[in-house]
């Protein structure tokens, strides 16, 4: 009987995945209570942390999206956090981006965003930023699981005259748009474009219309009508199709889609093209470049990127860095070393010269510059890079495990590289966020690369669909 909670606490030894916690709300481990204990880890390992600047008492900013849950995490984690001795400050909704950058603004002790990003209404999570904007290090993560599941925390309590406060900031939407707009070249104006917006009736359903509204130009709105269940429901960055008809009904000059927190964008030409991170990222990494502004003549990107953008990278001169699937990662990379610009083909833009993350609304008006400098049409910028044809398969799993300890795994994924040869590639992937495995082909055949996702996708769902 005494062995149970040890392998409970064995299969449960992670907490953070690849971008925060994340789960189903109010099962494991996004219930209250173990949302109120991640509050006091967060607060406990806060009041040691020493700070650049005086603080007497550490002081938590906490956003949301708009799922119904939101509410009920929000009030744990900010218990939590009081119970430890830390104020808090809720904003309410918010995109992730605004979170990291009150943080900064506010000279908080660290940020905390309430989102499970694209994920379904039913699914939250937490994403903890550090004082400076960033998301918390690995090891920072680790100690709060450490905490969280071998430690009373209740011992930890400090004395009831020294438990924190909790109060609404009312005016973070405004701060955060004045923040947005200040990207965009003080030298021009939107006046006269006309934008197609989805929000995804999520986190930025009433900051980003103001951002584009503000500096001139006409936005029809798609998804800004959140009811705490429609969050990402076929509409925002993983939708786009509706958005690309919404453009052409609407003789839209640009379409922008962002995902639950805002923190990625995919955009739409006036033609109704699809225009995906790797778009964006090469776009605005020529136009960096022209002007002397790209740093390390670098751009970031993930193994998930199309070979398409490295090719028009290498043809520029600009040099390519890949890193692990995860905007994290990408950030990790970008501040080592010195670039400014980097990102993900799944919208995850970020521009280290302004934002500390992926931010939806700034990457949207980063292409919205290009074009109002050179005047050319989305449509044509977005020709600029040319896709290798790529399939991507997501399929759900009941079950983690290392591929290559798969009998034939290996075998089948060599056998598939040895026909593509180096016209091509295999990527095969565990998502870090949810319960999915993420089969990639690439190469010059769509049909024949096709044939080759479907082949590994059945291999692995035979292996790894039951229990």
């Amino acid at each position: 009987m005494e062995k149970a909670p040890e392998k409970t606490s064995e299969k449960r030894a992670r907490l953070f995945g690849t971008d925060g916690i994340r789960g189903t709300a109010n099962q494991y481990p996004m219930t209250p209570d173990m949302v109120i204990k991640i509050g006091q880890a967060i607060g406990y390992l806060l009041q040691k942390q020493e700070m650049p600047w005086k603080q007497q008492v550490p002081k938590v900013v906490i956003g949301k999206d708009t799922r119904l849950s939101g509410y009920m995490i929000e009030q744990a984690l900010s218990s939590g956090l009081n119970s430890m001795g830390v104020h808090v400050q809720l904003v309410g909704p918010l995109p992730t981006p605004g979170i990291g950058y009150l943080t900064r603004n506010m000279r908080a002790t660290a940020g905390i965003v309430i989102s499970a990003s694209h994920n379904a209404y039913q699914d939250n999570g937490i994403k903890v930023f550090g004082h400076d904007g960033f998301k918390i290090s690995d090891l920072m993560e680790r100690e709060i699981e450490r905490l969280v599941l071998t430690e009373d925390l209740t011992k930890l309590l400090p004395p009831s005259p020294q438990v924190g406060r909790t109060k609404r900031i009312d005016d973070a939407q405004g701060r955060y748009i004045v923040y947005a707009k200040s990207t965009f070249p003080l030298e021009y104006t939107l006046d006269g474009l006309r934008i197609v917006l989805d929000t995804a009736h999520g986190a930025a359903y009433k900051v980003a219309p103001q951002v584009f509204e503000e500096l001139g130009a006409e936005v029809v709105h798609l998804g800004n009508a959140p009811n705490g269940t429609n969050i990402n429901d076929k509409v925002g960055a993983l939708y786009p199709a509706k958005l690309a008809e919404a453009v052409v009904q609407y003789r839209a000059d640009v379409g922008i889609s962002l995902d639950g927190d805002a923190d990625r964008v995919i955009m739409v030409d006036e033609k109704g093209q699809i225009m995906n991170g790797d778009h964006i990222l090469g776009v605005c990494a020529l136009h960096l470049k022209k002007r002397g502004l790209l740093k390390n003549n670098t751009l970031v990107v993930t193994q998930m990127s199309n070979y398409g953008l490295e090719k028009r990278m290498k043809e520029a001169g600009i040099n390519l860095v890949k890193t692990g699937v995860g905007d994290k990662y990408v950030v990790e990379e970008m501040r080592k070393n010195g670039f400014n610009l980097g990102g993900e083909q799944s919208g995850h833009i970020i521009f280290l010269d302004h934002t500390t993350t992926g931010d939806g609304c700034v990457a949207a008006l980063s292409v919205l510059a290009v074009m109002r400098q050179t005047g050319v049409k989305l449509s044509e910028l977005n020709k600029i890079i040319e896709d290798v044809p790529q399939v991507l398969i997501n399929l759900r799993v009941k079950r983690r495990q290392e591929l290559d300890l798969l009998p034939g795994y290996r075998d089948l994924i060599k056998g598939i590289e040895k026909k593509l040869g180096d016209s091509g590639r295999v990527f095969v992937r565990f998502s870090g966020t949810e319960p999915v495995i993420r089969v990639l082909v690439e190469g010059p055949d769509k049909r024949e690369i096709a044939s080759h996702a479907e082949t590994i996708a059945d291999f692995l769902e035979k292996h790894l669909s039951g229990e």
